[in-house]
């Protein structure tokens, strides 16, 4: 799944008429051309169209009147009970559609997760080892093609899942696919919600795992049972990186009369749904007990501070994004004797 609203990426930031130099201020180095997210504080307002979004941004004065008004509106005219099922029904068939609606040029490289996430630049590089990385939500393979590409590690083992067929036909008929310059790639259809995991994929075997506008995607429901499924992937010490919708970005406030399935959950012009995450209720440092689950797994909040409302310099806050990453505690256990 890949469906970002046309956002820009991190690493895609646009570039002002007058060419200024971006600028940021935080505890990173201020003067980098490509800040991560976390440290893109605007400081000086001249300088509010050198990056494509800032961090910590005070929402306007009207802002609360903005956001109510348009929910109400909204609740006015919801989803009609009898239309839901029709969206809820194996939801793959719409990404399917999507899919064929548009070509594998369509999508832009996730080339800003290297900088998010430096630690899936550290898995290329020749001395890592072995690393075994998923993405879940594939879409056309624009986060593992970019690894791939530039991986030196041989040992570098990427697995790429979507439930819509046509998405993994599209990264199956990448070139890089066919013939990886170097490490291994495979990709499959397989649902997160499902009851198991990829047959591929042994329990605690994944050293990262990529969830990028995924669980947004998802129903509500099915939470529980996806991030379970996480959970029994990963390695103890595994990662988790995933990034997905904020609550009330303007992509959430325009949504028009019979999209409303329930309260932030969305159905798009193509069918596809989409969930708002709200900040607060992402998972919290320093643990996060998910409701429900079948196996009740704990994710430790690697990173504080960086489930950060991330805002484009619109007039209302536009395409707020929640950008943590998770550990699965534990340690690997040593290996049997002899196995040294």
């Amino acid at each position: 799944m890949a469906h970002e609203d046309n956002i820009n990426t991190a690493a895609e930031a646009s570039t002002s008429s007058n060419s200024k130099s971006r600028t940021a201020s935080s505890v990173h180095d201020i003067n980098s051309e490509k800040p991560p997210f976390g440290s893109r504080f605007l400081t000086e307002e001249a300088d509010v169209w050198s990056q494509n979004a800032w961090d910590h941004v005070p929402p306007p004065d009207d802002q609360g009147e903005i956001i109510a008004a348009a929910l109400a509106r909204q609740h006015i005219a919801p989803v009609p009970d009898d239309d839901k099922p029709r969206y809820h029904d194996r939801p793959a068939r719409h990404w399917d559609n999507f899919y064929k609606m548009n070509s594998s040029n369509f999508f832009r490289n996730r080339k800003w997760l290297h900088l998010e996430f430096p630690e899936l630049v550290t898995a290329t590089e020749v001395k890592a080892g072995e690393m075994t990385i998923v993405e879940i939500g594939c879409g056309a393979g624009n986060a593992v093609f970019p690894l791939l590409d530039s991986n030196r590690n041989p040992k570098l083992h990427l697995h790429a899942y979507d439930y819509s067929s046509q998405a993994v036909k599209l990264v199956q008929n990448n070139p890089l696919y066919i013939s990886p310059p170097m490490g291994t790639i495979h990709s499959e259809v397989w649902d997160l919600s499902s009851s198991s995991i990829p047959p591929q994929v042994e329990p605690g075997s994944v050293d990262i795992i990529i969830l990028v506008f995924v669980l947004s995607a998802l129903h509500p429901k099915e939470w529980s049972q996806a991030i379970a499924n996480v959970h029994k992937m990963l390695k103890p010490g595994g990662l988790v990186f995933f990034r997905d919708y904020g609550r009330y970005d303007l992509t959430q406030l325009r949504f028009k009369s019979g999209r409303l399935l329930e309260d932030n959950f969305y159905i798009r012009g193509d069918k596809t749904r989409v969930y708002f995450f709200e900040l607060a209720a992402a998972p919290p440092s320093p643990k996060y007990q998910i409701p429900d689950s079948p196996t009740g797994p704990v994710f430790t909040h690697d990173a504080p501070g960086d489930d950060l409302s991330h805002v484009r310099p619109q007039p209302l806050h536009d395409q707020p994004t929640i950008n943590p990453s998770f550990l699965k505690p534990g340690f690997l256990e040593p290996p049997p004797p002899g196995k040294e």
